[in-house]
């Protein structure tokens, strides 16, 4: 008999789900205090939750008999998936669940933003008959703009054609072939935001999407336009849109997300009535709560049986022993991933990874979804793992191929890993684990390094000249930025050369210009892992 602890509130047709299976207890106790629930989730197999619980490092630790933790839900911050994933602990989520209530209440928006709905509502029920002060405009014929098409971004889309909107979008990671069959143009940001009368942004909040939609964007945009997120706070930069709302630049904004939430009770946008605000409700319908319930409780009874492991936001569950053995190179793999989709230029079209050496003898296949897992990650909105990696490369018209040789050259065992863009360029990176767990990226390109992958790095393509280090250093000084490496490579003296360096903090946009400035300095890529 299996036991699963439920600690927060979910739609009661996830709960019957659970009661109906015969070898199925379930357990429902709401607002459990912290020293509660660690005291008795050592007798559970499974723990769902939504957002209210905090699964913490010690609560984990104590769940001796815990095999899955579910999420009724997208967002896994209130889990220590870290620590999960070292007890051997799955942890799933609801990707799917909200996908059509969200885009739904991003039409509301667009809607209720058109024609003044609840300016217009709070009017007449002040007893107020204010009908020019609230004259609208129509949606056909309109331009809409939508910045990230994922799963919300392509409903979104296919609800406003149906307005006759005329739709186009901005996703650097979509290919054009699958933007085709849905009948939607893709456009470069500058041209989305310079010709879009509505613009509705559904990306993940990276450091590439901070602050996307800023002062300079809004400048570029057209008399009256109107913006709308659904997505995450800090897309837009909330102090940005406000001015451009007061200059009268844009007609009306709707937020359902915040930089801060709740949003301060000082928060500037609380007095202007060409907004309309709403607490973070994308997920909030009856519809999105049942589906999220039901999903995760049937995920939770094939994990339990042993079968499918579904929307696993961790590693999948690998006998200890191979796991042991294997995680070094998984570990390797998906830093390989992160680290070249962050340098490379275009859209990504074929993904080729070489074996060589003694690694043959694993099971690769877990290797080659680790570097798809790195190399997704910090592009797609929607959380990637091993179950949904292949799904979205074939969305995305991405080729995956590995090839495998046991020959042994300079390393024991060695991985390369080459991307192709739709421009037909190359960008390749190798590695390998020295000993147990010493990591080692050992080619960038076609330069031969010996560089132990850091949080951040700065690579910087440059000619071989005297002087250069000592330059990138000034600059880094003055913005108090501290070097913890650098190491330079070359093929030929006062030829083409790769310098990298690790460093303590962040190196953000200015900065980054700043040193593309710098003689001798062709190029500039900032690497966070």
């Amino acid at each position: 008999m299996y036991k699963v602890l439920v600690t927060d509130p979910i739609a009661e047709q996830g709960i019957e789900i659970l009661k109906k299976q015969r070898d199925i207890q379930v357990d429902v106790k709401l607002k459990i205090k912290p020293e509660e629930l660690k005291s008795i989730i050592g007798n559970y197999d499974a723990l769902i939750v939504r957002s209210e619980t905090k699964v913490t490092a010690d609560i984990i630790e104590a769940g001796n008999n815990l095999k899955v933790i579910g999420r009724a839900g997208v967002g896994v911050d209130n889990i220590d998936v870290i620590s999960a994933s070292k007890k051997g602990i799955i942890v799933m989520n609801t990707p799917e669940g909200n996908t059509i209530s969200t885009a739904e209440h991003t039409m509301s928006m667009i809607m209720a933003l058109s024609r003044n709905i609840p300016q217009a509502d709070l009017s007449v029920k002040s007893k107020k008959w204010e009908r020019k002060k609230y004259m609208g405009v129509e949606l056909y014929g309109k331009i809409l703009g939508i910045i990230g098409l994922g799963r919300v971004g392509k409903e979104v889309a296919i609800r406003a054609k149906s307005f006759g909107m005329e739709i186009i979008a901005y996703d650097p990671y979509l290919s054009a072939d699958m933007a085709r069959k849905l009948e939607i143009r893709l456009v470069s940001l500058d041209e989305l935001i310079s010709k879009a009368d509505y613009i509705t942004v559904h990306t993940p909040l990276t450091k590439e999407t901070k602050y996307l939609i800023g002062e300079k964007e809004i400048a570029k945009m057209k008399d009256g336009v109107r913006l709308i997120n659904c997505a995450r706070g800090g897309i837009i930069d909330e102090r940005a849109l406000l001015n451009g709302l007061k200059s009268g630049k844009v007609a009306g904004a709707a937020l359902d997300v915040y930089e801060t939430e709740p949003p301060p009770p000082d928060f500037p946008l609380f007095n202007l009535e060409n907004v309309i605000l709403t607490p973070h409700l994308g997920a909030s319908t009856e519809e999105a709560q049942i589906s999220v319930a039901v999903s995760i409780a049937n995920q939770i009874i094939e994990v339990l049986r042993g079968g499918v492991v579904r929307n696993a936001v961790n590693a999948p569950a690998i006998p200890a022993d191979i796991l042991n053995q294997m995680k070094p190179y998984i570990d390797l793999s998906e830093i390989l991933g992160k680290i070249l989709v962050q340098i490379i230029e275009g859209f990504i079209r074929n993904i080729k990874i070489e074996y060589m050496g003694q690694i043959i003898n694993y099971n690769t296949s877990f290797l080659t979804l680790s570097v798809v897992k790195g190399i997704l990650t910090p592009i797609i909105k929607e959380p990637v793992n091993f179950v949904n990696a292949p799904l979205i490369l074939k969305e995305r018209n991405i080729l995956v191929s590995e090839s495998k040789s046991s020959e042994i050259t300079h390393y024991t065992n060695f991985i390369k890993l080459e991307i192709i863009t739709d421009k037909g360029k190359k960008f390749s990176i190798a590695g390998t684990v020295f000993g147990k767990e010493n990591t080692r990226i050992v080619e960038i390109g076609h330069y031969d390094i010996d560089l132990e992958p850091a949080g951040n790095m700065l690579i910087i393509y440059n000619l071989d000249k005297p002087g250069l280090v000592g330059n990138i250093g000034t600059i880094l000084g003055k913005e108090k930025i501290n070097i913890a490496s650098l190491q330079m490579a070359r093929k030929v003296s006062g030829g083409d050369a790769i310098t990298i360096l690790t460093v303590d903090s962040m190196v953000d946009e200015e900065i980054l210009k700043k040193l593309a400035k710098v003689e001798n300095i062709k190029e500039v890529k900032f690497v966070k892992l």
